[in-house]
């Protein structure tokens, strides 16, 4: 089952380097300077040198090693604005726009993920989701055959038997009322993140209704894209519609669909929206003593990903290793 040592062990095998969009947070920095200390990731920070070493400095953090590059001082800055005029070129993006738009530090940061000076991102402990996700969107796009970004939490307990429980849920930050289609989108992505993080994935495709026992368009969205979801992914053990408690419960998967391999053992969960996935990961971090690692961006070309505002160093580091193994 999960452990970070795991991801840690895949970057000692092949380090990575991260780009952080805010690099005179203090937060920043001292997340920074803990990945300094080993040789796994190698960290990117975006602003003025003489700026961001005094708030290393005064905030008592090491940050020597670490790469600073300044959007106003890059010496690569002219390939980088032809390079985002012909990423931007059916907006019409003129090389003063594009200078303009790449001294910000979010959409610099997206470039140079783009130009493969770095390969990842994480932004976001001063900007919002959206500040994060547009550039990556207009600039590093999707994976062929995606249509959208989605996002999943990884959610990690420990247990009696020493081992880490770890559950999947999408989409719990970005898409609103994703459709069918979507959906099916969003399963195929968290599979794979899943793997990555020790789980096995068998999913559940979440409703108020279990295989019938309920009526509406909610109900009947979730059923659709389950019954796509298998025909797209055969080898993935899906079931849906289907509530929750049937999804995890032995003894009600028994009542409720006992011929459901899936049943009474899911733990990868397909929520109909963002208010339900919204509200259902944080029941589990509150109430369930869940820890929560996320949102964790899929279907972009290249990992970016975003913090929250309220993140704090520790969130940073483990975020920044979760990133940068998704590479």
């Amino acid at each position: 089952m999960f452990g970070f040592g795991q991801l840690i062990d895949i970057l000692k095998k092949d380090p990575k380097k991260i780009v952080f969009t805010e690099g005179t947070d203090p937060r920043i920095l001292e997340a920074s300077s803990r990945l300094l200390a080993s040789n796994f990731l190698h960290p990117i920070l975006i602003g003025k040198p003489d700026e961001i070493e005094a708030e290393a400095e005064k905030s008592g953090f090491n940050i020597r090693g670490a790469q600073i590059i300044d959007p106003e001082n890059y010496d690569r800055m002219d390939e980088m604005v032809e390079m985002f005029c012909e990423l931007r070129k059916s907006k019409g993006v003129t090389p003063e726009q594009a200078r303009q738009t790449l001294s910000q530090a979010n959409y610099f940061g997206t470039m140079l993920v783009k130009m493969g000076v770095a390969d990842s991102l994480l932004g976001g402990a001063t900007y919002s989701t959206a500040d994060t996700v547009r550039p990556a969107l207009q600039l590093i796009k999707t994976k062929p055959g995606n249509s959208i970004v989605s996002s999943c939490f990884i959610l990690v307990r420990p247990s009696a038997t020493g081992e880490n429980e770890v559950l999947a849920m999408a989409d719990c930050a970005i898409n609103i009322k994703p459709n069918e289609d979507e959906l099916v989108e969003i399963v195929g992505e968290t599979a794979e993140c899943a793997r990555i993080f020790g789980i096995d994935p068998q999913v559940a495709f979440l409703s108020y209704s279990t295989l019938g026992s309920g009526k509406g368009e909610d109900v009947d969205k979730m059923r659709n894209a389950a019954a796509k979801a298998k025909e797209k992914y055969p080898n993935l053990p899906i079931e849906g519609e289907i509530q929750f408690d049937a999804a995890v419960s032995p003894r009600v998967a028994r009542t409720k669909c006992k011929d459901s391999q899936v049943a009474g053992h899911a733990n990868t969960f397909v929520f109909p929206d963002i208010n339900a996935g919204n509200i259902g990961y944080k029941i589990a971090q509150r109430l369930g003593n869940f820890e929560a690692y996320g949102p964790i961006l899929l279907g972009l070309n290249a990992p970016v990903n975003d913090l929250s505002r309220g993140c704090n160093a520790a969130e940073v580091y483990s975020m920044a290793i979760i990133t940068a193994a998704l590479a």
